[in-house]
């Protein structure tokens, strides 16, 4: 298990999804998390593995992948997924703090809920 500083965005496959967001598509674009790769190797993982994510708002298990972000820093497509381990609280903004929160993340066999099982639908 690391510390991280978790931080959500958007991206263009999110963006191109986002409008069916029960599509296989859609969950492929938000159910992961890009790890730096020296916390990867650090975590014992290969691509495609999955990891869980807490916060004190919050835990989920997407996807790990090797990203471009910096050591202690995990990236997560805005979605669903990311929803899971961020603040509700907008400061009156309307907008929840999507960067900065701090979390963990470990290896895990979990699975990774279908946006249907996370959100509840049927």
């Amino acid at each position: 298990m690391i510390e991280v500083e978790i931080i959500s965005g958007r991206t263009i496959d999110q963006g191109k999804t986002v409008e069916e967001k029960l599509s296989d598509a859609y969950f492929k674009a938000v159910s992961y998390c890009e790890i730096n790769e020296e916390d990867f190797r650090k975590l014992g993982l290969k691509d495609g593995d999955r990891v869980k994510v807490k916060t004190e708002f919050g835990e989920v298990v997407v996807f790990a992948r090797v990203g471009e972000v910096p050591k202690g820093v995990v990236f997560i497509p805005m979605g669903p997924y990311a929803n899971q381990v961020i603040a509700d609280d907008t400061d009156g903004t309307g907008m929840p703090r999507f960067k900065g929160v701090r979390g963990t993340v470990e290896k895990t066999d979990e699975s990774v809920k279908s946006v249907k099982e996370l959100l509840g639908v049927e």
